[in-house]
């Protein structure tokens, strides 16, 4: 392997609160142990049309407070096929780029896999997501934020449900995981969390009907991930109008809203860590491995384990938002 003197950074996929703070502590860090850092633009997108600048100190100063990313983002089908990873090794090398650090979700980490393998290109990912979906990490970078974000929704959506005695439906994002409606259930207080992970067991709409909000409640909030095997909102309100037409059934999407805003003390201080610790990676010879955190210390996991889609919620949680929602 060819010695490292220059790193590129760069974000790809959905932005998350905190990609900010994890691009400064990359950029600081290489700074640090002597290296040039190049910021590639839009993600893989930016790596195949050859959107490459160089970053100083300066450039990631006035960051860590701001949501979104610097350096911007953008989905690329061009990188899945092997010739568009090829332009793309070869941009790297024109900028004299010897190792890479991109932050980002499941799409990210296949990418990076798929560079490193075919080319041999050192590689470190930073899990950066909302969804909190990898494997082998306890949380990802903007997780936190999004989930306060859902509760200062929620809290407000409350004194409307209450006051018209309705039954609000608030989908929130988690296309394969339900780590945000769940624990946004539990700090909400809100009747029920439907998510993809409780689909095999009872119908959770007739459950929810059946025995909390017909027995003793007049208005009730339920948070639903989106995603197919779910229905999502409108198809849950849908049902409710069909077969509980006795109810008022409401549905409030988040949306995009759960990406944005200035990140929390908890994802600055995780993206922070992070993005310090690939640098570490990076001198210490690893490489096809992303750094997350298990139990507060800081760990290099297997792209291959990042992506096995074994992480899943935990079911004494899904009991706790039935035992407190009575």
């Amino acid at each position: 392997m060819r010695e490292i003197k220059c790193i590129g950074i760069l974000t790809s996929g959905g932005d998350a609160p905190g990609m900010n703070a994890a691009i400064r502590a990359v950029t600081r860090t290489a700074i640090y142990n002597g290296w040039n850092v190049k910021g590639i633009m839009r993600g893989y997108k930016g790596l195949i049309s050859n959107e490459i600048i160089p970053m100083h100190s300066e450039s990631v100063s006035n960051i860590i407070q701001r949501g979104g990313t610097i350096l911007k983002t953008a989905r690329c089908s061009e990188f899945r096929s092997a010739e568009g990873r090829a332009l793309a090794r070869e941009n790297m090398l024109k900028a004299g780029i010897d190792a890479l650090v991109v932050i980002g979700g499941d799409g990210t980490i296949t990418g990076a896999r798929a560079l490193s393998e075919e080319w041999g290109v050192p590689v470190v990912g930073i899990p950066g997501t909302i969804d909190n979906d990898l494997s082998g990490t306890d949380a990802t970078i903007g997780y936190d934020t999004a989930l306060n974000t859902i509760v200062d929704a929620v809290d407000k959506l409350r004194d409307t449900a209450t006051s018209h005695e309705r039954l609000f439906f608030v989908e929130v994002m988690g296309h394969t995981a339900g780590y945000l409606a769940l624990n946004g259930a539990i700090a909400t207080g809100a009747e029920a969390a439907i998510i993809p992970e409780a689909d095999t067991e009872d119908d959770q709409l007739k459950t929810l009907i059946d025995n909390g909000f017909r027995k003793s409640k007049n208005s009730a909030i339920v948070l639903v991930a989106e995603n197919p095997t779910t229905g999502g909102a409108m198809a849950l309100a849908a049902r409710v109008e069909r077969e509980y037409p006795q109810y008022d059934a409401r549905v409030t999407i988040l949306g995009h809203l759960q990406r944005g805003g200035s990140p929390t003390a908890a994802d600055r201080i995780l993206a922070s860590r992070l993005g310090a610790k690939a640098v570490e990676a990076l001198k210490e010879g690893e490489s096809n491995v992303m750094v997350g955190v298990r139990n507060g210390e800081i760990v290099y996991v297997p792209f291959a384990e990042a992506l096995n889609h074994t992480k899943t919620v935990r079911h004494s949680n899904v009991e706790l938002v039935k035992i407190l929602s009575i």
